[in-house]
């Protein structure tokens, strides 16, 4: 056989090779057997109420999936002074979540789709472990976001959690996109594309919660975080969500009534 014929031949397997892995290739889930059944800790007056009823519980996050969008319709974990280390992990596979009975979206519905596969609960929140790490890239933890606006002020928010978890050592975090009716779909499961985000942050001062609220448009913005606080009844009223229907009845309306950053170093 001539060279430029065993060439091309060469040529034609190696790109066979990586369509075959590329289109049929699914990465093992992450599992560690030391964390089997074992539910996140989050306070349980903290905890958000789910309008599906499929709540899957993680090592580290817990979420309550929207399988009419693909995708969790909040993510919720505690972020803790000590989870803020700097280990190097190497970056793993989006895989579908093992937990999500009716299986979360396949990443695959992200290609080509002009969108970051962005993080609800973020990876950079959870290198104090391998497991930790690898749970936040089930596709269950991400949605569909403007690059811009992931790399940008999302991001930008998330660094603001992580210096709120040093200075006051813990903090509850919520987040996820507003699903809502009439949004973009991507791929062929149709995932949706929020066209606003929103992240709640509760802590405890001398026995009491102190609550912030961030609602955001998907997309970039220069302007400063505490321009995009809100009341927690303004998410509610637009995910009809219950984020604290566990507190007593006068302090939850009190708490979610107002957006108040004071306490709130930015």
């Amino acid at each position: 056989m001539k060279r430029k014929t065993v060439y091309t031949v060469l040529l034609l397997c190696c790109v066979v090779g990586f369509w075959v892995f590329d289109n049929f290739y699914t990465p093992d889930t992450y599992s560690d057997p030391s964390n089997a059944g074992l539910q996140t800790a989050i306070p349980g007056d903290f905890m958000p109420s789910s309008t599906t009823g499929d709540i899957v519980y993680h090592s580290h996050f817990a979420l309550s999936y929207n399988e009419s969008y693909e995708q969790a319709e909040w993510v919720a974990y505690s972020l803790k002074r000590e989870h803020l280390t700097e280990d190097r992990r190497k970056r793993p596979y989006f895989v579908e979540d093992p937990k999500v009975r009716t299986k979360s979206a396949d990443w695959r519905n992200y290609k080509g789709s002009g969108y970051d596969r962005g993080h609800l609960c973020p990876a950079g929140d959870r290198k104090f472990s391998e497991q930790a790490y690898n749970e936040t890239f089930y596709t269950s933890n991400i949605s569909p976001q403007d690059r811009a606006f992931n790399a940008g002020i999302w991001n930008r928010l998330e660094i603001q959690v992580r210096s709120w978890a040093r200075r006051y050592g813990e903090v509850f975090v919520v987040a996820g996109g507003v699903l809502e009716e009439g949004l973009e779909e991507i791929g062929e499961e149709d995932v949706d594309v929020p066209r606003y985000y929103y992240k709640i942050l509760a802590r405890r001062e001398s026995g009491s919660p102190k609550i912030l609220a961030f609602l955001l448009p998907g997309e970039e913005s220069k302007r400063p975080l505490a321009a995009f606080a809100v009341s927690v009844d303004e998410i509610e009223k637009r995910t009809g969500i219950d984020f604290f229907g566990q507190l007593p009845d006068g302090q939850e309306e009190e708490l979610e009534s107002r957006a108040d950053t004071a306490g709130w170093k930015f």
